[in-house]
């Protein structure tokens, strides 16, 4: 059964000022459902449970409150596996509505490419894993190594920068994707494994040993990621920053997947939990959307903060402190523009 996009009621104006810059919202509307491209596999990022043959993790979750925003339903969403090399290409061609891929914003991408970053949903850097048996505690300790590195990747140019800055060399044993790195990383194929921090300890988590493994303490790079679409198209565009700004806002002002009913069914005394929640304001409708399409995104998986700790924090397997990711109230750069 096709479902219907949550519109509100638009102005003449509106509607002149959106009609060029609509596509994207009409296919996804008249085919029911967000093609939304993510990782071929990683581990509390984007991975498809074997079990249940349902996609789960962080970035995973950006998709499904982006469903929930625009189509009311967080399950209408076709999860499209695509590899680095082809990620860009698969976005660019209209196969996928957006890329929620834990992918870098970077200049070249943004403006050579004619891609748009709605966002960052994880601050991040490259880093390097090593066995402990090689007995390594600093990646400038690495000269000679053997290094497996994802193609077409910010991390290629990263790795050949840091081992020229120091004076070392190294040998690239290039791989397509997560799940090979970690075949040839375990094989003994390379010596180090580099990619995001995150993505290594994601990795590490799902080695049978992961004791034996070590993360070196260096961070070589700035690794903004966050979900991104195509240029062009303004009005797809803002539903995606603002969905994933309402993920984070609503971690910041304490509305949680528990309270958000009674808080959307009771306005306090705080304007902007009311604006988030459509209750004053007339937000939705600048969007497009009804009053409600925030609260059905935060309802979809919870806050920014629910969903970092059921992916990816520090008592999943994958133990990743808040950091840089925490909200800016506690020492973080994680910050939502105001609602209002």
């Amino acid at each position: 059964m096709k479902k219907t996009m949550m519109l509100g009621t638009l102005t003449v104006a509106a509607v002149a000022a959106g009609a060029a810059s609509a596509q994207t919202v009409n296919d996804i509307t008249d085919r029911g459902s967000l093609n939304c491209g993510v990782s071929t596999g990683l581990t509390g990022f984007a991975e498809l449970n074997q079990e249940t043959n349902r996609w789960e993790g962080f970035d995973v979750a950006v998709c499904r409150a982006v469903a929930a925003a625009v189509l009311g339903d967080p399950e209408a969403v076709t999860f499209v596996p695509v590899t680095n090399k082809v990620r860009f290409t698969a976005l660019n061609s209209g196969e996928i509505d957006m890329l929620a891929r834990n992918t870098t914003w970077t200049y070249s991408r943004d403006v050579d490419l004619k891609l748009e970053f709605t966002g960052i949903n994880y601050y991040d850097g490259q880093g390097f894993m090593v066995p402990a048996a090689l007995g390594v505690s600093s990646a400038k300790d690495l000269d000679g190594a053997t290094v497996c590195i994802q193609t077409g990747t910010t991390t290629e140019l990263n790795l050949a920068d840091f081992f020229r800055v120091n004076n070392i060399s190294y040998e690239p044993v290039p791989i397509e994707t997560a799940a090979e790195a970690k075949q040839q990383f375990l094989d003994g194929a390379c010596d180090v494994y580099t990619t995001d921090a995150s993505g290594l300890a994601a990795q590490r988590s799902s080695f049978p040993n992961p004791g034996d493994y070590v993360i070196l303490p260096e961070i070589i790079s700035k690794e903004p990621l966050g979900p991104l679409v195509r240029h062009g198209d303004n009005e797809w565009g803002d539903i995606v920053r603002w969905t994933l700004n309402a993920l984070i806002a609503a971690e910041e002002l304490g509305v949680t997947s528990a309270n958000i009913d009674d808080l959307a069914a009771a306005p306090g005394d705080n304007p902007e939990i009311n604006r988030l929640l459509g209750t004053e304001g007339g937000l939705g409708e600048m969007l497009g959307l009804d009053a409600d399409w925030a609260v059905r995104a935060i309802k979809a998986g919870g806050n920014y903060g629910e969903i970092f700790a059921q992916n990816i924090g520090e008592a999943t397997p994958i133990g990743l402190a808040r950091g840089l990711n925490a909200q800016w109230t506690n020492g973080g750069l994680l910050y939502s523009p105001p609602f209002r």
